[in-house]
């Protein structure tokens, strides 16, 4: 069954990438014959943005950040706008094909989905960039970095780690319920890994279908526009901070050494001084840490659940013990 869809867009400094990717939205909300409804969310840009979007999409709803805040805020923003039944969070540098949402609608059949994703294809369409994630540990880390899919292209079973905040089509009540993005990852990265996380420890499922995909414009926004090392340097401090809320245990206590002896010192002693600040900065954090691992515990409360990372990872390695699958 088909359902109501709010596409959100976070945008800044994007007139370029709307301009090219915005018309193959608007053909695939329309080619599925739904009520929907497109929201973007212009996060202090410098650019022509706003004026673009007022003047050739007025049927846009456009909200306006007071500043630049990063992007889990800009996505609440308009999470907290939007109206319909499910919500695709969208980036503004990718491009819908025409039937995208065709093979989606059957994922919310379910009553325990959380979302779904799309294959991402590079815009030469030789290469995939983002397929089905295998979570696993690497040492103390939690990581989800091995991609796979299923051979047989009409499996309707394959799970991933998490849904990419690039593409991910997600049930708007359950979003709403666990609060949309961690606004603690601002301004960006390790926010849609945590979500899933997060939406998998209540016991609700992420899955990716390959048969639906849509294409990547390389770097269109983030990387271009800020320096690498201050990109380097939240990226770090980042996926310290969602291993110190989802890390439990043994692993837990033994992170922190982990961490210094495979990253801190070996970048330190080739000259990579950056990554101390983000050990920093994520030490500076331990409280607001400390709160999302409360929400977290309070809303597996509200949801009867007891599950834990290990758990999910059990859940994700069995389900693929019957497959045939494809790692990339």
């Amino acid at each position: 069954m088909q359902k109501s869809v709010s596409i959100i867009i976070p945008n800044y400094n994007g007139k370029h990438l709307l301009e090219k990717y915005l018309p193959s939205v608007f053909t695939a909300a329309e080619n599925a014959k739904i009520e929907f409804e497109i929201i973007v969310i212009d996060d202090g840009s410098k650019d022509d943005s706003i004026d673009f979007i007022r003047s050739g999409y007025p049927n846009i709803k456009l909200l306006i950040n007071d500043k630049n805040r990063g992007f889990s805020y800009t996505c609440n923003h308009g999470i907290r706008k939007a109206k319909y039944e499910l919500i695709l969070l969208l980036n503004s540098d990718v491009k819908l094909t025409p039937d995208y949402f065709e093979h989606q609608w059957k994922y919310f059949d379910k009553a325990d989905t959380f979302g779904v994703m799309a294959r991402i294809m590079s815009f030469d369409e030789e290469r995939i960039e983002d397929a089905a994630r295998l979570l696993y540990y690497g040492g103390c880390r939690i990581k989800a970095n091995k991609f796979y899919f299923s051979e047989n292209p009409t499996d309707e079973n394959v799970y991933t780690a998490y849904l990419s905040g690039a593409n991910a089509l997600v049930d708007t009540k359950k979003l709403k319920e666990l609060g949309g993005f961690d606004e603690i990852y601002s301004p960006f990265s390790s926010e849609d890994f945590d979500l899933s996380l997060r939406a998998w420890q209540l016991g609700w499922k992420c899955y990716y279908e390959h048969q639906s995909f849509c294409f990547h414009h390389v770097s269109g926004s983030t990387k271009t526009q800020i320096k690498s090392n201050f990109i380097k340097k939240i990226y770090y401090r980042n996926r310290y901070i969602l291993q110190g809320i989802h890390l439990q245990g043994w692993r837990k206590i033994l992170y922190p050494l982990q961490q210094i002896f495979t990253e801190l010192i070996p970048k330190m002693l080739t000259g990579k001084t950056w990554v101390w600040q983000s050990y920093h900065d994520y030490l500076e954090h331990q409280d607001r840490i400390n709160a999302s691992i409360e929400r977290l515990n309070e809303l597996k409360q509200k949801y009867n659940s007891t599950l834990n990372i290990s758990d999910v990872m059990e859940l994700i390695n069995q389900s693929i013990t019957t497959k045939k699958i494809k790692r990339l």
